[in-house]
């Protein structure tokens, strides 16, 4: 199978750079599963778990708190608001960054911002419950 170059970036440190067969995304309008060849696309990522399928066949899975996936036929760029690598991340984890988000929700009045902290909690809960699942 051919491949394509993924690089994934958080904002402390390069998690991802190298050859891979295929990118599993949680993209804001919903899961993406990318290829080599796939039409070019910006979209904003949710809070989930990206699976990334080296050539070997094996793979890696990275959590990621919003951010950015630059997509193209040869190569993929993911710039990440908050990420981590799956091994690093604990349900205790998620449920300060929840308890932070909760505090933000209820410090505003701003409906708008409310909604959106609000559906930023349930991503966190979902991502939470997945890696529960899969762990």
């Amino acid at each position: 199978m051919s491949t394509f170059h993924f690089d994934f970036v958080g904002p402390e440190r390069t998690l991802y750079s190298g050859e891979v067969e295929a990118v599993q995304l949680p993209g804001s309008e919903g899961e993406m599963t990318v290829l080599p060849g796939h039409a070019p696309v910006l979209t904003t990522l949710k809070v989930g778990v990206i699976t990334v399928q080296e050539r070997s066949g094996s793979g890696k899975r990275i959590y990621v708190q919003g951010g950015f996936a630059d997509i193209g036929p040869t190569s993929v760029t993911v710039l990440a608001e908050r990420a981590a690598p799956i091994e690093e991340v604990t349900p205790a984890m998620i449920d300060k960054e929840i308890e932070a988000v909760q505090l933000l929700h209820d410090a505003t009045t701003d409906y708008a911002k409310r909604e959106a902290l609000n559906a930023q909690i349930v991503q966190m809960e979902e991502a939470k419950h997945t890696l529960n699942l899969r762990s």
